[in-house]
């Protein structure tokens, strides 16, 4: 009977670690799994439940989990941690790090929740894990200046990743690319090699195909595929030419890798190449099934449904536009206008874009056109309109700068 009890409680307690609540879903793919959502909204747009402000300066998501709400922001110098009762007031507001403070500062590391903790990184990598019930600082480590990083203009914008016992982040630079942490204690578990090239934007993410488990993650160079229980590097794939991006650390990458099966897809932007990759059966290489000139997606994400990808492109650090492609073949089924470029997530059938003018669309993700079914515009806050959205508890919530709306979506 004790043997039994101790089994049923231990399979309880890996079944609670198992639920992470994070940057674009489950599975940082941008598919929610809520249901019984509208699939048409008023003119108006849907029903405005809350509206919060002084979350401090950012681009982050926020996420939800039950009846709270948490995100990070950018307040003077620091970066903050907010926690958001069901009213609207704050539970707490804590420092969790310094904030970047050069060129676009505002917050970017979205908070990932795990069971009873938070995890999140500051703009200058300091990895931070919090009570998530009281906002106190369980453990931190100054990753970037500990492993050395080597950084592009814009600092830090990477959301840990939580696998196992433990949590992944991208220093990059000549000591180390990939670096783990033990979850509760805070510990280094391991550091991998390095394979060169600055800090990139993208944050890691799991991998598994053929019986393979992978952590994806990236540098301004490459894509690394890491075994997670010793931080071996599997293989690695240069995305990066120097004849065509004069940058000698690498590329500005913001975008976690899409997988399905054995392939791959990457994009960043700026004009240069998408590539579909394909990974071999023993796990130890890839090779570029095609390239692509047209979905060079900027840092808004891309979903896959259905064997179709959906998202937008870069025209210019200001104009986009949006773009189907046939996963299998690489075939463009349409380039669409919708004002510009924007983020994109999906839910019950249907895509939620958020475009850089403010407005937020119900899009029906079909290859043959590019249909708004409705949408409404984000007139509060400030700043660009780049926060990732996030659904949960059938509520839509867009963080615009200092502000953060949240809608019903319910049938």
């Amino acid at each position: 009977m004790k043997i039994t009890l101790t089994l049923l409680i231990a399979a309880f307690a890996i079944s609670l670690s198992a639920q992470v609540t994070q940057w674009r879903g489950p599975n940082r793919d941008g598919h929610f799994t809520e249901s019984g959502l509208l699939k048409e909204w008023p003119e108006e747009g849907p029903e405005l439940l809350m509206q919060v402000e002084k979350i401090g300066k950012g681009y982050s998501s926020t996420i939800a989990e039950g009846d709270m709400i948490y995100t990070s922001g950018m307040i003077d110098t620091l970066d903050y941690l907010t926690a958001i009762n069901p009213d609207g007031s704050f539970k707490y507001q804590v420092p969790y790090g310094r904030s970047w403070n050069q060129s676009f500062p505002d917050t970017r590391s979205t908070p990932v929740i795990d069971g009873d903790r938070i995890y999140v990184q500051s703009g200058t990598g300091r990895v931070a894990c919090l009570n998530k019930e009281t906002g106190e600082e369980v453990w931190a480590v100054e990753a970037d200046k500990k492993y050395e990083t080597e950084y592009h203009i814009w600092g830090n914008s990477e959301t840990p990743l939580v696998v196992d016992n433990l949590v992944i982040c991208t220093p990059a630079g000549n000591k180390t690319s990939v670096v783990a942490f033990d979850k509760m204690t805070g510990d280094l578990v391991w550091q991998s090699e390095s394979v060169g090239g600055a800090r990139a934007y993208a944050s890691a993410t799991v991998y598994e195909f053929n019986g393979h488990r992978f952590i994806l993650a990236v540098t301004g160079k490459e894509l690394l595929a890491l075994v997670p229980e010793t931080g071996e590097i599997a293989w690695h794939y240069s995305y990066f030419d120097l004849a065509e991006w004069d940058q000698p650390n690498g590329l500005i990458w913001t975008n976690t890798p899409v997988v399905k099966d054995n392939r791959i897809f990457i994009t960043m932007g700026y004009d240069f190449p998408a590539v579909m990759l394909e990974m071999d059966s023993t796990g130890t290489s890839v090779s570029e099934k095609f390239v692509d000139h047209t979905f060079d997606n900027h840092h808004h994400g891309v979903i896959l449904t259905d064997g179709y990808l959906y998202g937008s492109n870069w025209f210019d650090n200001k104009r986009g536009r949006w773009i189907c492609m046939n996963w299998d073949s690489g075939e463009i089924k349409y380039v669409a206008d919708w004002d510009t470029k924007g983020s994109i997530v999906m839910a019950d059938g249907l895509l939620y874009c958020y475009n850089e003018r403010g407005n937020v669309g119900l899009v029906k993700p079909d290859p043959d056109g590019f249909e708004v079914i409705s949408q409404f515009k984000i007139t509060e806050g400030a700043g660009p309109h780049w926060a990732h959205p996030f659904i949960s508890d059938k509520k839509l919530f867009i963080r615009h700068g200092d502000a953060l709306m949240v809608y019903n979506i319910a049938e």
